[in-house]
């Protein structure tokens, strides 16, 4: 059988740090791995079976209809659900948010990482056979664990003592992603180190980008903020890191929960509907800084509570396993091209 040949669209990885372009290098280094299909990046040749596209560029709507019923776009924001990420004059985000209901609307077929994620499609009036939810990935070549001497060394370069319980939060600095309480429950927790790996992607459109940029300049004592980091540099951040603390108001599949989840480092999440379908019981939760901090303690304090959780996250890396994932695509991809 000939291979499917797919063209993947994307300028997804322009914007440095953030979720969308991690989730495009992974599901093009995973799909590359596959005897079934020929997979192009931004290619300008025409005779392709499928275009995949990645990220909402005003050419991409356009070849949409080139390749008409061919083509399939990755959703991985949806307008309505991304309040608190950027700050646009009211009719830019007006249009903006237009445009990307357009977009999704004249795609052939769709993919979202979050299953939660299908009604608010729905409404947009969306058919429900154009949708299919296939989760996220991310390789554990890049992401695992280290040895407890190159551990020692990483915490050495951070400055932070072998006893420290580190809490880690990940993603662009910006009011949806819960920096606050992020920066609350620090102060809660004075014992305890904070670590917060990203920036401003987007620079000062960024909502609370001001007050951010204040507190990043006179953090709390026990707050580091690094900056937005490599790939490689996260691997190390994670491995030092008694726990992924994510107090984000609204995500779709987080990466960094994946990423992780690869190191077996325990997740605290806020409480909202949307992990449950896609992380299970595998994670703690909460709801305000009090809360966050008392799920920290128990990390800190009970030694079984963080072997369980630990254990937990680690469950949540095989479920999502590469061949599980690399299958699904596969049986997707041979359906669209009618294969």
């Amino acid at each position: 059988m000939d291979k499917i040949r797919i063209n993947v669209l994307s300028k997804a990885d322009s914007v440095p740090a953030q979720g969308v372009g991690s989730a495009f290098v992974e599901q093009v280094r995973l799909i590359k791995q596959s005897n079934l299909l020929d997979v192009e990046i931004n290619s300008k040749k025409k005779n392709f079976d499928l275009i995949h596209i990645h990220s909402v560029n005003l050419p991409y709507f356009f070849k949409m209809k080139r390749y008409k019923g061919r083509n399939i776009v990755y959703v991985h924001f949806i307008p309505s659900r991304n309040d608190g990420s950027i700050r646009l004059p009211k009719l830019i985000g007006w249009i903006f948010n237009k445009y990307v209901n357009a977009f999704y609307k004249r795609a052939s077929n769709l993919v979202v990482v979050n299953p939660c994620f299908i009604d608010p499609l729905l409404e947009l009036g969306i058919a429900k056979e154009k949708i299919t939810y296939i989760p996220n990935y991310v390789d554990s070549s890049e992401f695992f664990k280290k040895s407890d001497e190159e551990v020692l060394d990483i915490r050495k370069k951070y400055e932070i003592s072998l006893d420290e319980f580190v809490v880690l939060g990940v993603g662009q600095i910006q009011t949806r992603k819960g920096i606050d309480d992020f920066i609350e429950t620090a102060k809660l927790n004075p014992d305890m180190k904070f670590i917060w790996a990203g920036g401003f992607s987007f620079g000062r459109i960024t909502h609370g980008y001001k007050k951010y940029k204040k507190i990043m300049q006179n953090p709390p004592k026990n707050v580091k903020f690094p900056g937005i980091l490599d790939r490689k540099s996260m691997n190390d951040i994670y491995n030092i890191s008694n726990c992924l603390f994510m107090p984000s108001y609204c995500e779709l599949f987080p990466m960094a929960i994946l990423e992780a989840s690869r190191i077996g480092v325990p997740i605290l999440l806020r409480d909202l509907d949307l992990y449950s379908p896609i992380l299970f019981d595998y994670y703690l939760k909460g709801k305000d800084p009090k809360s966050f901090s008392e799920e920290l303690q128990k990390l800190e304090k009970d030694k079984d509570v963080f072997a369980s959780y630990s254990s937990k996250s680690s469950d949540i890396s095989k479920y999502y396993n590469k061949d599980n994932i690399l299958k699904i695509w596969e049986t997707y991809y041979k359906q669209k091209a009618n294969i």
